[in-house]
C-alpha cells in the first residue's frame, strides 16, 4: 500500500490537494498529514479526490470543532485524530504526532513500524535505531505548504517495500 505523508499546510488548500493529487496518481491510497492543517477550507479539494485521510493536531490549530465536526460528516474520508494517532495501515502500525522530538521518542519504543512527524518544515526520513534492537522508520514530510522551506515538500511511502521518497510540488 502506498501512502501521501504531508505536513504543515497552514490553510494551503490547493497546494495540499496537489499532493495529494500526484500520490494518488502514482497508487496512494491513504493520506497522513502531520498537523498544523488550520481548517475546514484546507481540506475541500483534497476530499474531492477521495483518498481517506488521517490528520493530527499541530501547533497552529485553527478550528478544531469545525474540523471534528467535518470528520463526523465525511464518511470515513477524513479521520481527524487529536493530538496524535495510532493507526494501522497494509498491516503496518504507524504512529502520528506533529513535533519532531514526540516522533523520536516514539521511534525510539520500537512499537511502531513507521512514525510521523511535522513541524520543522524540514523534510527527513532515517531509520531509527530502537530499545528492541531494530530500527524503526522516522520521517517527517516538511511543509506541503512551502514556507519558511527552500521548497514545497511531501513523501510518498510504501508500506509494503517500506520505502519513502521526499518529494516536491511541481507547481510550486
Amino acid at each position: 500500500m502506498k501512502i501521501c505523508i504531508v505536513s504543515d499546510s497552514h490553510d494551503r488548500g490547493p497546494m495540499l490537494a496537489e499532493a495529494i493529487a500526484a500520490a494518488k496518481a502514482e497508487g496512494a491510497e491513504a493520506v497522513i498529514h502531520c498537523g498544523d492543517l488550520i481548517g475546514t477550507n484546507t481540506l475541500k479539494a483534497s476530499l474531492k479526490l477521495c483518498l481517506p485521510i488521517h490528520a493530527v493536531h499541530g501547533n497552529n490549530l485553527g478550528d478544531i470543532v469545525s474540523l471534528a465536526r467535518m470528520a463526523c460528516h465525511s464518511e470515513g474520508l477524513f479521520n481527524y485524530h487529536g493530538r496524535d494517532a495510532d493507526i494501522r495501515l497494509a498491516g503496518r502500525r504507524i504512529f502520528v504526532t506533529h513535533y519532531p522530538h514526540f516522533g523520536h521518542g516514539m521511534a525510539c519504543t520500537g512499537d511502531y513500524d513507521l512514525v510521523c512527524c511535522g513541524h520543522s518544515h524540514e523534510p527527513m526520513v532515517r531509520q531509527q535505531p530502537n530499545i528492541k534492537s531494530t530500527t524503526t522508520w522516522l520521517v517527517n514530510p516538511g511543509t506541503v505548504a512551502g514556507l519558511g522551506a527552500p521548497a514545497a515538500t511531501w513523501i510518498l511511502g510504501d508500506l509494503a517495500s517500506m520505502q519513502f521518497e521526499v518529494r516536491t510540488l511541481a507547481g510550486a
